[in-house]
């Protein structure tokens, strides 16, 4: 491209939406073991409104954006899984998906099947390796079977419709968390077993209510210092708690003693990118998301489309959590 100029979205300092602004940048060409790929849709995660804020640090000034899906221009010397032309999508660092055009290493992107359009495969890739993980590789000491009860906080956003959809395909009864009726709405129309309004009612007495007293074997909450602590409380003996997130600010610290005190429980705080830290792990984790988008058994929710140039906006929606399912930007 010999450094021809493209748009991007830039941020030299951590702060509000403001400090987002669309420059131009140049873009070159592929390294060894890089592609180049033309965004036709990027994804929209909180992990971008964290790396903007400064919660998780990136070197300033920094790009932000860490999904998208497109088209291959180039590839590197040593890429052998994508050439010019493929249809591709990913998810991962380096930061950078909110832009045209963009040189990234060519380790987590695949290429996408023809059956899976661009706008869904950039809503899905993070959120979707998210689902996967958490219900394929964090388990119970005493495992996860067809008929058990999972409690999922923000069950209407967007790894939340998701997961939910796998939950339910797999067998499992969720109990998912939202902060409006219609949220809870949302859940239980992708499979949510029960949906718990938690402005409005005690989720712990009603997870204890609806599991006859006994609790979930799993919590997963991306929300953090706002569920924690009375997460603990909806867990069954020897039950797991799966942090992922910290929507609501970080969680407080724990006392070791108090994982006996709630019946000898388990806590595991999970990141997607130890799951995609190679290529056949992201490949393997890829796989199995497109074939159940492929078949309809889970079906992507986009709930919002915004231009490049409005990422402010994006940001402002996310933040305040006014957005159902996921969220996309379009170049």
């Amino acid at each position: 491209m010999n450094g021809e100029k493209q748009r991007a979205v830039r941020i030299d300092r951590t702060g509000g939406p403001e400090v987002m602004q669309l420059a131009d940048v140049r873009v070159g060409d592929p390294g060894p073991g890089e592609v180049r790929i033309r965004h036709h849709a990027i994804g929209l995660n909180f992990l971008d409104l964290y790396h903007r804020t400064g919660l998780i640090g990136l070197p300033l000034p920094a790009h932000l954006g860490m999904e998208g899906a497109g088209v291959i221009e180039a590839a590197g010397p040593g890429v052998t899984h994508l050439q010019a032309g493929d249809r591709a999508a990913y998810a991962g660092y380096p930061a950078g998906s909110y832009s045209d055009v963009r040189v990234m290493p060519a380790m987590n992107v695949c290429r996408l099947p023809d059956e899976i359009g661009f706008d869904t495969a950039a809503a899905m890739m993070l959120k979707g390796w998210t689902a996967y993980y958490l219900l394929h590789r964090c388990k119970p000491v005493e495992g996860l079977s067809a008929g058990d009860y999972v409690l999922f906080h923000a069950a209407a956003g967007g790894v939340g419709l998701i997961t939910t959809q796998w939950a339910k395909a797999r067998g499992l009864r969720l109990i998912g968390t939202a902060g409006t009726d219609e949220k809870c709405a949302l859940a239980l129309e992708h499979g949510a077993s029960h949906a718990i309004n938690y402005r409005r009612e005690d989720f712990v007495a009603r997870v204890r209510e609806i599991t006859g007293g006994k609790g979930v074997k799993v919590v997963y909450d991306g929300v953090g210092k706002d569920t924690f602590e009375p997460s603990l409380d909806c867990l069954a003996p020897f039950g797991l708690l799966v942090a992922f997130g910290d929507a609501s600010g970080l969680a407080p610290p724990i006392v070791p003693i108090r994982l006996v005190e709630k019946g000898s429980i388990y806590i595991t705080y999970q990141g997607l990118f130890h799951h995609i830290a190679t290529r056949d792990s992201t490949q393997q984790m890829a796989d199995a998301l497109f074939d159940v988008v492929r078949r309809g058994v889970v079906k992507i929710p986009i709930g919002q489309r915004y231009a490049l140039a409005d990422v402010q906006q994006a940001h402002r929606d996310l933040a305040e959590r006014r957005t159902t399912g996921c969220s996309i930007l379009l170049p």
